[in-house]
């Protein structure tokens, strides 16, 4: 039996519909939830595999060892051999010490489904290298790297199992939560548009929103655009700031530190436009246009328009 852990605070993301589809393939699946999500919206899960849903509103989702008992005491109960996690903030956070807590060998950031030998490919060194890890105990716990691949619609909704476990009190209280705006959150999108210090200041950005808008992307920028103020700190993408798998990164007027390739090195596609030949990112990229942002960028506007009236 598969469990799979999915933190519905904030919705159910595309990330947890991809990790329920990686358990579906790894054998029979269980979901297990928290918080104040409706029935009907955790009954979406059966769509991608899982054969019901635990949810125990009695636990907020902040305190990571309240989650790590209630997800322990769940394991046990319905005999489950795997825990999956979506990478993220609190995959990152509660995986290692459900790890300790169960005995069980740790996959951290798997892109792959175990091959024949039973190992999973990794992202190592940020993203530089991937190495295969192959997990000797009777447990084990896997986090899935967002975007790693497509979530699958096989069944229907799923029925919906209301418990309350014995995780204890949280320690942990809230006091306020403040939300990044943006129709699009960034770990969430397939396409993203980001810029950096080429852009020579905040008011040349309407180039940059406007292309992200006929694509249907997010919008991102380097850090030294958010430290100094021209674009808000939750945009920015990097080793520093929020780590991005995209389908399609474009990244206008920007170098391409190691720093911030170590964030958007996992992008499907990655298209640079920038002036320096001898930029950094043109070694990463998979197209490079060597050229001015402000002829590039509305000549590229213009292209999608013709694209779109055909």
């Amino acid at each position: 039996m598969i469990l799979v852990y999915i933190n519905s605070e904030n919705g159910i993301s595309k990330a947890s519909y991809e990790a329920i589809t990686y358990a579906n393939k790894l054998g029979d699946v269980v979901a297990l939830s928290n918080g104040s999500l409706s029935n009907d919206e955790l009954s979406s899960m059966g769509r991608y595999g899982a054969a019901k849903v635990i949810v125990d509103r009695g636990v907020n989702g902040e305190d990571q060892q309240q989650l790590v008992r209630m997800i322990a005491e769940v394991a046990a109960s319905e005999n489950a051999d795997t825990v999956v996690f979506v990478h993220d903030v609190s995959g990152k956070a509660v995986a290692p010490m459900l790890s300790v807590r169960m005995n069980a060998g740790l996959v951290s950031g798997a892109i792959s489904l175990p091959d024949d030998s039973g190992a999973i490919a990794v992202n190592v060194f940020s993203g530089k290298a991937i190495g295969n890890v192959k997990v000797n105990s009777a447990s084990k716990i896997i986090s899935l790297l967002p975007n790693s691949l497509p979530p699958e619609e096989v069944g229907e909704n799923c029925s919906v199992e209301e418990v309350s476990t014995q995780a204890g009190e949280a320690r942990i209280k809230v006091l306020s939560t403040k939300k990044p705006e943006g129709e699009i959150p960034l770990p969430e999108a397939e396409l993203v548009v980001s810029a950096g210090r080429g852009l020579k200041g905040p008011e040349n950005w309407g180039m940059v929103e406007e292309l992200a808008e006929k694509l249907g992307a997010a919008t991102a920028c380097s850090r030294p655009v958010a430290d100094i103020g021209w674009r808000p700190h939750h945009e920015h993408v990097g080793q520093t700031g929020v780590a991005i798998r995209p389908n399609l990164y474009i990244a206008i007027g920007i170098s391409g530190a190691i720093q911030h390739l170590a964030g958007v090195n996992g992008s499907k596609v990655i298209v640079v436009v920038n002036t320096d030949p001898e930029a950094p990112f043109f070694k990463a990229a998979d197209y490079g246009i060597i050229g001015d942002a402000f002829e590039v960028v509305p000549r590229l506007n213009q292209a999608i328009d013709k694209f779109k009236a055909s």
